[in-house]
Formats: structure tokens, C-alpha cells, sequence
């Protein structure tokens, strides 16, 4: 199962019954970016909220919530920013695997629980997929 990569979490609208609440603006991280926790939601409002993923369900062409009243305020989503990583921030940084240096991470790729399964990394040779084990590092 490969999941589904940030790039295409962040080109979904969030909805709730039908509803357009927002579009993501950012993929949270664990702080090592092995597991995806939420999304930062820019919702119609202009504000800026959390939605931990735990909540959502991702269709293909939506995020589902039950109820607008998941995606948590600024001061949760501060928090979160605090104490995780962002896909954002992440991008660019240095991918290695058993301490060679194999690329700079451009997207991961989410299981449905959350787990990032896959790291895409950009190398001389293009953009190829990496298998997450213990040895792999972001960095």
C-alpha cells in the first residue's frame, strides 16, 4: 500500500457535508516526519486551523470531516507548529540512508494511519522514491 503523497493532500478541499471549509496549507509532521499528525487549513474565514488527520477521512477528490467544529483554533494549531515539523519546513532538507546522503526530501507519501511510508527525495538523477526503515534519516 502506498499511501498518499503531501503534494496531493495539499491540492484537496476540506469538507463537511458537502461544505467547502477550507484548502491545506501545510502537511504537520511528527518531529522526525515519520508519522503525518494534521494539516494546517486555511479556512473560508482566513483563519488558520488545525485539523488532526485522525479525524478526516481522504477521499479522491476531498478531505471529509463530520462537523466543521474538528478543526481546531489558532492557539491548538500553534501548539502543534511548536512541537512537530511541517512538510514546509522539511522540503529541501537532506535525505540520508545509512548515512549517505541520498537526496533533498521534495514529498512523503501517508499511509491512512498516518505513517509516512515513503520518502521523495530529489537527487542528480531525479526524483525517486525511498523506502522509510531505521536506517533513514531527514535531516
Amino acid at each position: 500500500m502506498t499511501g498518499v503523497s503531501a503534494e496531493t493532500l495539499l491540492s484537496l478541499p476540506v469538507r463537511s457535508r458537502g461544505i467547502d471549509l477550507g484548502h491545506p496549507v501545510d502537511v504537520v509532521l511528527d518531529r522526525d516526519g515519520r508519522r503525518a499528525i494534521g494539516l494546517v487549513v486555511l479556512c473560508k474565514d482566513e483563519a488558520q486551523r488545525f485539523l488532526p488527520l485522525s479525524v478526516a477521512e481522504v477521499r479522491d477528490r476531498e478531505i471529509v470531516v463530520a462537523s466543521p467544529l474538528v478543526l481546531l483554533d489558532e492557539e491548538e494549531l500553534d501548539f502543534y507548529l511548536r512541537h512537530a515539523s511541517t512538510m514546509r519546513g522539511l522540503r529541501g532538507t537532506t535525505v540520508r540512508s545509512a548515512g549517505q546522503e541520498v537526496g533533498r526530501l521534495e514529498d512523503v507519501l501517508v499511509l491512512r494511519d498516518g505513517i509516512v511510508s515513503e520518502l521523495v527525495v530529489a537527487n542528480g538523477r531525479g526524483r525517486e522514491r525511498l523506502r522509510i526503515d531505521d536506517t533513514v534519516t531527514i535531516s
